[in-house]
């Protein structure tokens, strides 16, 4: 119970979370900048409390899940899904206006469909974030439960005060977007990159080359 060994995994759980988090605040906050105001912090709001679900799900089964080969390698898979929805809904909103400057340019319909569309996005993004997230705090906080907990609760506290905000930043520079997707692509990326080498080393397909 070291105290400087504490402060240390203290640390690196903290900076886990400010990288991480703020990954999932910008896919939340991409998913929604296109929503009416009136169904815009209706997403946000549904999405925080998914990744905080997911979260603490996670971290639940988080010994379990350490050992299922190949969940990385899902998640990075389901990330590229992600990026290429926004990229779509973007593209497919250039030609008609921004949705989110004004509620009578789209009928109740379009607008309950951008809802549902932005929402499966938040959902998929949220658990393939949030269990990367979760798999790095623990593994950082190893067998410190309480700096586990602090972690997790820190890590959905940043994310609904950063996703509201840059939902905002997003609605008045709808370019920043592209920036929000090249994120998600990196992010999915990496998980991919990892899972793939996880799942490699399991089945000891670079082993035997000597």
């Amino acid at each position: 119970m070291g105290s400087g060994e504490e402060f240390a995994v203290l640390l690196t759980v903290i900076g886990i979370d400010l990288v991480l988090s703020g990954d999932n605040a910008i896919v939340i906050g991409t998913a929604a900048a296109r929503l009416p105001p009136k169904y815009r912090q209706r997403a946000i709001t549904i999405g925080i409390v998914i990744a905080a679900v997911t979260r603490m799900v996670f971290a639940l089964i988080a010994f379990y899940l350490l050992k299922i080969v190949g969940l990385l390698l899902i998640g990075g898979l389901l990330l590229f899904w992600v990026a290429w929805s926004m990229w779509r809904e973007i593209s497919g909103g250039a030609a008609t206006g921004d949705p989110s400057t004004d509620d009578d340019a789209t009928t109740k319909l379009d607008a309950e469909h951008s809802f549902r569309r932005a929402l499966l996005i938040i959902v998929v993004a949220d658990v393939s974030m949030s269990l990367d997230n979760v798999l790095g705090v623990v593994g950082a906080a190893r067998d410190h439960f309480e700096i586990l907990v602090f972690g997790l609760a820190l890590s959905i506290a940043l994310m609904g005060v950063a996703a509201n905000y840059i939902a905002r930043v997003l609605t008045r520079y709808p370019w920043i977007i592209y920036v929000g997707i090249a994120l998600i692509i990196y992010v999915g990326a990496d998980m991919t990159w990892r899972g793939f080498f996880q799942v490699t080393d399991a089945l000891g397909w670079f082993e035997k080359t000597a």
